[in-house]
């Protein structure tokens, strides 16, 4: 196991399967691979059907032991922020270890990632005191009662993470099933589970009774134990359609809640007035930032005809300016994709469309000699109907069509099976709110990209998902209400 040069000095959390106090035995090994090299920088556990069953007995009783259920609402607060204190202390370690996990830049990750959790968690770990019922009347029945709600926490929570942002999309969970008073097992990606083992860690020293929160590693299986088993209430899930249906129908016997937020194919429809000194870089970018590892990445572009051939040469140049190049590196701006399946299913897709006509703005961009690395790519002239343009690539893979009328670009727009996002370039306010109020997708860009706060709802229609991340809406997923009628 060899680590990248800017690494050599990184300390490794504690690998092994750790449930509240106990260490169990695991089913075998999961290698994790510096995306940057190809070598394997660890090997953790792969918790089977019986760790699966010792973390959600742990989390069952951790819901109703004293240290967690009676823990004042304030003192719940406290207990999140001192995490958020304890994550801003070790940000360096946490970047490093994203960074080496994901190939992503380590800059990236100490300014993008890791702030953005605390964020997250400071922010949701406001909630507990603002967490109430209300009282009211009977409208329809007649009599004298005293009628009250209560908001209850779910019970616990199996989460299921993806691999490209592995820490911010994980707290996305966390943060608010804690502070509703869930207790939660996570389970990270195969590919990038060591920030998620570091953050257990900290939980662990700053106070969380053992049980509320518990990081287990594994594979596919792993997770669709946890999806399955009777002792979970809720499955919040990050990831691809196809596993997101099966985690749904594996809900259906025990009627378990789940949030799914899946996969996008978002459209940019840059307009004949938009800023294009904006419009372009902003585009690209938001197609190509993290390698194109992203659900809601802008990855379909509809162009105006009267500006298309200045925005692709545009859009071309902005990708092939972009420094390549491995984590460790602070000049590097994308790094690899995940794994080299990743990359050949990416490079599988610009194939193919080469192969069906569709042509590429060639221009010359320098790649790394070892690692999972792929130049951005920007294909013209896509059919509608191409599969470049209708499936999920997840990589630096940018279809561009040119349109007419904007009618004809929110068509196109709408014309998929997903519904994560869209993004409208244009100087014209009332065209802008035109657009979102007529694109199928969870949320609008109006002349910005890839903006994602606690504040606001982020989800989607169609197969991108069930359900809400973020904004005050999410606290519903990790809340059952109850309704209380005493007659007096």
């Amino acid at each position: 196991m060899t680590m990248q040069p800017g690494f050599a000095d990184l300390a490794l959390p504690d690998l092994r399967l750790r449930v509240g106090d106990d260490i169990l035995p695991a089913t075998g090994a999961v290698d994790v691979e510096d995306p940057s090299t190809g070598a394997t920088v660890a090997q953790v556990p792969l918790a089977g059907d019986t760790a699966v069953d010792a973390a959600v007995a742990a989390a069952r009783a951790a819901l109703v032991a004293p240290a967690w259920r009676d823990l004042a609402p304030l003192a719940r607060e406290r207990l999140l922020h001192r995490l958020a204190d304890a994550m801003e202390a070790d940000l360096p370690r946490l970047a490093a270890l994203e960074a080496l996990d994901t190939g992503k830049p380590l800059t990236m990750a100490e300014t993008v990632d890791i702030p953005s959790a605390i964020a997250w968690l400071r922010c949701y770990a406001g909630w507990p005191s603002k967490l109430a019922g209300r009282a009211g009347t009977l409208s329809a029945t007649p009599g004298d009662y005293h009628v009250y709600t209560r908001r209850e926490p779910v019970g616990v929570v199996a989460a299921i993470t993806p691999w490209n942002f592995p820490l911010v999309l994980a707290m996305w969970k966390i943060a608010p099933a804690l502070a509703a008073g869930c207790t939660l097992i996570l389970k990270p990606a195969a590919e990038t589970p060591l920030s998620a083992l570091r953050l257990a860690e900290l939980a662990r020293a700053v106070g969380f009774p053992p049980g509320v929160f518990t990081v287990l590693t594994g594979d596919g299986a792993t997770g669709a134990a946890l999806s399955r088993h009777p002792g979970v209430a809720k499955v919040a899930f990050t990831g691809s359609t196809a596993t997101g249906g099966a985690i749904l129908a594996a809900s259906v016997p025990d009627f378990k809640r789940v949030t799914l937020e899946l996969g996008g194919k978002s459209p940019s429809i840059v307009c004949a007035d938009a800023d294009l000194a904006k419009a372009i870089p902003q585009v690209a970018m938001g197609c190509f930032f993290n390698s194109g590892q992203i659900c809601y990445a802008g990855s379909r572009a509809y162009v105006h005809r009267s500006i298309y051939d200045q925005v692709l040469d545009g859009l071309a140049d902005v990708g092939a300016a972009l420094r390549l190049g491995p984590s460790a590196d602070r000049e590097s701006q994308l790094g690899p994709l995940v794994s080299a399946r990743q990359q050949a299913r990416v490079a599988g897709f610009v194939a193919r469309a080469r192969d069906a006509g569709i042509a590429a703005v060639e221009r010359r961009v320098t790649l790394p000699e070892t690692g999972h690395f792929l130049a951005p790519t920007v294909l013209r002239d896509v059919p509608p109907d191409a599969e470049v343009a209708r499936e999920e690539v997840f990589g630096p893979v940018l279809a561009v069509t040119a349109f007419d009328d904007l009618d004809e670009a929110i068509a196109l727009s709408n014309d998929s099976a997903y519904g994560l996002a869209a993004h409208v370039w244009t100087r014209d306010h009332a065209t802008a709110h035109h657009a979102a109020a007529r694109l199928e997708a969870g949320t609008v860009f109006a002349n910005c990209i890839l903006v994602a706060d606690p504040a606001f709802p982020f989800g989607g229609m169609k197969a991108s998902g069930i359900g809400r991340e973020n904004g005050s809406e999410v606290l519903d997923a990790y809340l059952e209400p109850k309704s209380v009628i005493m007659a007096l």
